[in-house]
């Protein structure tokens, strides 16, 4: 697109913390704005329409005991919060352990309804999941399949091609052959220039391949969108929000619904202790938002104790506008 400069190009803005992430698909807030959209439009075949979505990850449903006690509360009140948002996203992106693991078949299941009944309470509507190594591991994704159909697809919404990628199902970190011919087949109708946004459990770069923050074949991954201008990967596992950029490649993690794990610079992985008088600690939202002729205004949102308690509104804190 050599008339069209990268810093012009279509962003897919957002940011990772505690129960989730909202992203904002828009250009750069300047007079180039339509021409970028009419120069999206005409190289990927759809003309791109700003939009939001939100991402969600590791709600582990299922799980009650330490370090956290709560079970589903961090998830359900992410549902409020989601529901409360001004704007409603038009998905939302599910990034793995939907569920924790039993090596029973009907306990599992059971904890397969309670996710969809809890996810159910969105307003919106469009939920869109991939399955982490809890949801996976033991059955090769047989009965994540039953719940909420294929471990990896893709879709197109408002110009940007979504990527579902299951780097879970092979009862190990990889995503595997079959999948990456697969994604090759599928990234080959699209135009180099396509927005494109990918969406998987597991990191799929060597984070910290010691605590199995990464994916065996993340490389082959990588090298199949390495011809992509305008790349976004979404992924969980880790606990935590991280952001990496690799070459044309923003790679950003979202924050669990039940438990923190520390920063990958940590000596030891060991979860965060609850803590009964901040419950949510380690837990929250940020939102991203734009507006003609305003940088991007970047806004943290804790949940505390009185919050959690129903009686009293969001403690808000404003950061400084971010581009």
């Amino acid at each position: 697109m050599k008339d069209l400069e990268r810093r012009s190009f279509l962003k897919i803005s957002g940011a990772a913390i505690g129960i989730g992430v909202l992203y904002q698909v828009a250009p750069l807030a300047s007079a180039e704005a339509a021409e970028t959209f009419r120069l999206l439009g005409r190289h990927s075949g759809e003309a791109v329409t700003p939009f939001s979505f939100v991402q969600l990850s590791d709600a582990h449903v299922g799980f009650n005991g330490p370090p956290d006690p709560l079970g589903t509360k961090a998830f359900e009140r992410a549902v409020e919060m989601v529901n409360a948002l001004p704007q409603q996203p038009d998905l939302v992106l599910f990034t793995g352990d939907l569920t924790h693991d039993s090596e029973d078949k009907d306990v599992h299941s059971k904890r397969m309804r309670n996710f969809r009944e809890i996810a159910g309470r969105l307003k919106t509507k469009k939920l869109m999941c991939v399955p982490g190594e809890h949801d996976a591991g033991l059955d090769g994704g047989a009965l994540f399949r039953d719940n909420f159909g294929p471990t990896h697809y893709s879709f197109d919404h408002r110009g940007v091609h979504f990527i579902a990628l299951d780097n879970v199902s092979r009862a190990k970190p990889e995503v595997g052959t079959e999948q990456i011919a697969w994604l090759k087949s599928d990234l080959a109708r699209f135009s180099k220039s396509t927005p494109i946004v990918l969406f998987t459990h597991r990191p799929l770069f060597d984070l910290k391949p010691e605590w199995e923050w990464f994916t065996s074949d993340g490389d082959d991954v990588m090298n199949t969108l390495a011809g992509y201008e305008n790349v976004t990967v979404l992924y969980g596992h880790i606990h935590t929000d991280h952001d990496h950029q690799e070459g044309h490649v923003r790679h950003l993690a979202a924050r669990s619904l039940i438990f923190a794990f520390p920063e990958p610079t940590a000596p030891v992985k060991k979860p965060y202790p609850f803590d009964k008088d901040q419950p949510f600690k380690h837990l929250g939202i940020r939102v991203v938002s734009a507006a003609p002729k305003r940088p991007i205004a970047v806004q943290d949102v804790e949940l505390t104790l009185r919050e959690y308690s129903g009686l009293n509104g969001i403690q808000q804190i404003l950061k400084s506008p971010k581009l």
